[in-house]
């Protein structure tokens, strides 16, 4: 089975929408969680998370959008997935401020599924990363209500302060998801490690200014990482450790997914 071993216990298929397919793989019973991966991909310790949101009696859905399913992180691969994401791949975006990448429609489209199949409340999703502000865009789906978003890295900083305070999000998308907060008393998990560089302080204070107490900052230090091949940046994969603060965080995330999706 090669690297795919990882995800022995999970149900694979292919979902198509619009111009895309991508395998998901799936597993648990209950309301749905849609996980959506970090760089360098679908690596174990994003699969390990899922499992552990599985056993608290949800359906979690791994969409694999880039890299190799299954594969360990290396910053080899980290390096070379990173690049070909950003040289090939059309359906991300990562510069811009004030966009969503064009992928986050199939992930909506992923949840209407999640929702119709699972049931409950409506579907969870958690972006990390690369991918971590995709669960505030996906708010335009009506079936998404409990977004987190995981070290939220885009749009990539890179010395730009209207990036370092940006969303990979439209102003359309975001006062969505406002008007749903507000509406259906829902709100939103922002995961990060204070020094972070790919997660400024300033896109931390533009999600508290813009969503006020219905953002909640989870924010850590240096010294609740795990080690790593990295600097802490990771908060549900490669830097969380087995107790500590950023366990904490793991489990009120899990938290906040069964108390907004149960039915």
């Amino acid at each position: 089975m090669g690297y795919e071993a990882a995800l022995a216990e999970y149900a694979k298929f292919d979902f198509e929408d619009g111009p895309w397919t991508r395998p998901v793989y799936r597993r648990g019973t209950g309301p749905a969680v849609i996980i959506i991966h970090e760089i360098p991909g679908l690596h174990p310790l994003v699969v390990a998370f899922a499992d552990r949101v599985a056993a608290q009696g949800m359906t979690v859905f791994l969409p694999n959008l880039f890299g190799t399913p299954g594969r360990p992180v290396s910053k080899g691969y980290a390096i070379a997935t990173a690049l070909g994401v950003l040289c090939i791949h059309r359906e991300f975006r990562v510069w811009r401020a004030g966009t969503s990448s064009p992928i986050v429609e199939w992930l909506r489209a992923l949840a209407r599924k999640a929702h119709a199949e699972c049931g409950g409340k409506g579907v969870g999703a958690v972006g990390m990363c690369f991918t971590g502000g995709y669960a505030l865009a996906m708010m335009t789906e009506p079936s998404v209500v409990a977004p987190v978003l995981s070290q939220p890295s885009l749009p990539m900083v890179a010395g730009s302060k209207t990036r370092a305070a940006g969303f990979d999000a439209t102003p359309a998308e975001v006062s969505c998801a406002k008007a749903r907060f507000a509406a259906e008393n829902l709100s939103m998990i922002g995961l990060r490690f204070k020094s972070d560089a790919m997660v400024p302080d300033a896109r931390f204070d533009a999600y508290k200014r813009t969503f006020g107490d219905r953002f909640e900052a989870i924010e850590l230090e240096d010294e609740d990482a795990a080690p790593a091949e990295f600097p802490p940046h990771s908060v549900l994969t490669l830097h969380l450790k087995a107790d500590g603060p950023s366990k904490a965080a793991e489990a009120r995330v899990i938290e906040f997914f069964k108390q907004r999706t149960a039915g």
